[in-house]
């Protein structure tokens, strides 16, 4: 993958300059689709079980990069979070996610989530910490989340790096997701799609690879 603007990897690295560490985060969410078959006429006879404003988190991954050291893994986070406003899986989320009903049933709630992500954190925080994800959706799901249940969002107060923008403006082309960004680079995606912890990894690998390639116009396939 030819790297278009060498400046704006270069302004990548200058964000990240000021921290040690670097969490590359991605979230899963129940949510609901219609059946591509439906028409526009159909879908209004047949609204979704859950609807954008009503997801909830219900799966946390977090990698945790060191940045002083060749943007290697050096710890990582996952956590599944229990539902509370829509607490059955619909039928899709479980297909897409993989996640099932009684991983989800077990599971803490969203503060004790919170709660042992903050303690996690901690350690890091000292030395300096972003964080990034894959587009803007993982932050505006955590300030969703807080809002509803009237708390503050995971990772409040960290600077946020959507990685999406970050691919966009270095090579000059839109990629159609997470894993045809790590691929366009020559990574082989690892583990299952859409689940959080591995999507985590996997960004992981795809900001190092951005970044550890920096001296070179061009990222080899």
């Amino acid at each position: 993958m030819q790297v278009k603007h060498a400046s704006e990897l270069q302004a990548f690295r200058d964000r990240l300059a000021g921290s040690r560490y670097l969490f590359c985060v991605d979230l899963e969410a129940t949510c609901d689709e219609y059946p591509p078959s439906l028409t526009a006429e159909q879908r209004l006879a047949h609204p979704l079980c859950i609807t954008p404003d009503e997801m909830e988190t219900i799966e946390v991954g977090l990698t945790v990069l060191d940045l002083h050291d060749r943007t290697v893994q050096v710890d990582e986070f996952s956590r599944f979070v229990r539902p509370i406003f829509h607490p059955i899986l619909t039928s899709f989320c479980k297909r897409l996610t993989t996640i099932s009903q009684q991983n989800v049933d077990s599971a803490a709630t969203y503060d004790d989530v919170k709660l042992a992500l903050e303690k996690f954190t901690v350690p890091y925080q000292v030395h300096g910490v972003i964080w990034c994800s894959w587009g803007k959706y993982d932050a505006d799901q955590l300030k969703l989340d807080a809002a509803r249940l009237s708390t503050s969002p995971m990772l409040a107060g960290l600077a946020h790096v959507d990685v999406d923008a970050v691919y966009q403006a270095v090579f000059g082309k839109e990629a159609s997701g997470l894993k045809s960004a790590v691929e366009s680079v020559g990574i082989v995606w690892h583990g299952q799609y859409h689940r959080a912890i591995e999507d985590a990894r996997n960004l992981g690998m795809l900001v190092a690879t951005l970044l550890n390639s920096y001296e070179s116009t061009s990222i080899a396939l």
